[in-house]
């Protein structure tokens, strides 16, 4: 039993933003683009092993929480892409090789409350 006044553990999540429009105006099979996204998330992860917030995210294995957002097009996903970095938010934007086209991104984990409004103009991938 919790003591009262404890506070709720912090919510972990793992933000993957895919571009849409390589499912709904290139015709990408929806397979590839999953592809991207794991690619996307794992890196990210692996990049930023050993960030506390990372290894907490990890230790819940059986619970981890992401959340996958839709950047309408390549320009989209490369301006969140830029803000992050001017922002500090460590983050992995996938380039397909060897096309060189960048298709998602994937921040490492970070409690929501900090990372959310930074992306709250992307709305869940559909």
């Amino acid at each position: 039993m919790a003591a009262s006044g404890t506070a709720a553990p912090r919510r972990l999540v793992q933000y993957v933003v895919v571009r849409s429009d390589l499912v709904h105006t290139l015709a990408w099979p929806l397979g590839a683009v999953i592809t991207q996204a794991c690619h996307a998330a794992i890196a990210a992860i692996h990049l930023n092993y050993n960030d506390p917030d990372t290894q907490e995210y990890l230790a819940e294995l059986d619970s981890m929480h992401k959340v996958v957002l839709q950047a309408v097009d390549q320009a989209s996903l490369s301006s969140l892409s830029e803000m992050l970095t001017e922002k500090g938010i460590a983050h992995k934007l996938w380039i397909e090789q060897p096309e060189n086209v960048p298709t998602c991104l994937a921040l490492k984990p970070y409690p929501k409350d900090i990372v959310h409004p930074l992306l709250h103009k992307f709305k869940l991938f559909k």
